[in-house]
């Protein structure tokens, strides 16, 4: 196995790639699996990786630099203080990661609030508040004083996975597991809720953006 593959064992059910914005390749995997069925993963997924060290690699926040958020492309530019308009992301010329994960805070909340009232008002769902996060490990969590979280890093999402995880969540609140009932709850809402959460994949390269 490449030494630029990182094997980390734990106790888990599946198999999980992430590749780090450095280049390195993670892997965790449950605890009994072999190093050929890990090697048969990473390869299996070899174009996936390619993709995804691509994306890192140009997101440098530089002037001229295009970038996606909520479908929406838009043009990094220098400007006084961060958000965006007309087609323009503007960026302060120093700090701008930090300025930027405001921005994408600020952002988040704003939309994601939007989709899971829309949920909740139309479905009859409860919720004590809508957070925002910087997670990585996960798009969006429930506790169990029903209080919604989501990461930042959605905001680098389309909005049908976005009203996926808030559907998502927001069934949480009724069922605090991934139960057959849990699951015919978000699928009365999204039928096509398995597209969508295998879309999911394709963009948790948004977990390994060094800010």
């Amino acid at each position: 196995m490449s030494r630029q593959v990182e094997v980390i064992r734990e106790r888990r059910k599946t198999l999980r790639l992430s590749v780090l914005r450095t280049g390195k390749v993670v892997v965790r995997a449950p605890i009994g699996v072999s190093d050929e069925v890990i090697s048969a993963f990473v390869q299996k997924h070899a174009r996936w990786m390619e993709n995804r060290l691509r994306e890192h690699a140009s997101l440098t926040l530089c002037d001229g630099e295009k970038i996606t958020l909520a479908g929406t492309e838009y043009v990094i530019r220098t400007g006084s203080r961060a958000a965006c308009k007309d087609g323009m992301l503007m960026l302060p010329a120093e700090n701008r990661s930090d300025a930027l994960v405001r921005l994408l805070k600020r952002l988040t909340r704003d939309r994601m609030t939007g989709f899971v009232q829309e949920y909740a008002q139309k479905y009859g769902f409860s919720y004590s508040s809508v957070r925002v996060s910087s997670a990585r490990g996960r798009w969006g969590s429930c506790s169990s004083q029903k209080a919604l979280s989501f990461t930042f890093r959605t905001q680098f999402l389309p909005d049908a996975l976005c009203r996926y995880l808030a559907v998502h969540e927001l069934c949480h609140t009724r069922e605090m597991n991934h139960s057959k009932k849990f699951w015919a709850q978000v699928e009365r809402i999204l039928p096509d809720w398995r597209e969508r959460r295998k879309a999911l994949k394709s963009y948790l390269w948004a977990m390994n953006l060094p800010f």
